[in-house]
């Protein structure tokens, strides 16, 4: 299987997540974390590569096009769905990514059942969409410290400010 094959079929609708779901819970811990991740960057691997050793399997939700133009604006995002979801694809220590349309990943999370949820520290844990649902079913929630001086917008800012 050549690398684009390998790396495209880690992107998966909800219906084939669930399904490689049955075989991953019952080989380990499910962790699962969501984003718009839109000009991938340090922090974000920083980030996943903490989430990633919390578990056996990363599964990335991200965010459509159409819900990060309702989230962040219609500027963004800066790369479109399928590039967002090949990068993150892309990374050894990513499982799945699978997309969702919703402002929240509350539904996804409902779906899925994971059982470790992750969040940057930004976040209280009452404040982690889902996390009444890991909590209920036995499952962990955790803020994960993000790495200082690091963000899309951040980046973006610099571009447009012509700075290095």
């Amino acid at each position: 299987m050549s690398q684009l094959n390998k790396t495209s079929s880690k992107i998966l609708s909800l219906e084939e997540l669930l399904l490689k779901l049955i075989t991953w819970k019952q080989e380990g811990k499910v962790v699962f974390t969501n984003g718009c991740f839109d000009i991938l960057h340090l922090g974000h691997l920083d980030y996943l590569g903490k989430a990633s050793k919390l578990g056996h399997k990363l599964i990335v939700g991200l965010n459509t096009d159409t819900s990060v133009k309702r989230l962040k604006g219609t500027n963004r995002p800066v790369n479109n769905e399928q590039a967002r979801a090949m990068m993150l694809a892309s990374l050894a220590i990513v499982d799945a990514v699978v997309l969702f349309e919703e402002d929240t990943p509350y539904e996804l999370i409902r779906r899925i059942v994971p059982n470790v949820l992750v969040k940057g520290s930004d976040y209280l844990v009452e404040e982690i969409v889902g996390q009444d649902i890991v909590l209920r079913n036995g499952g962990s929630v955790i803020p994960i410290d993000l790495l200082e001086g690091y963000s899309t917008t951040s980046i973006i800012e610099k571009i447009q400010n012509g700075e290095s």
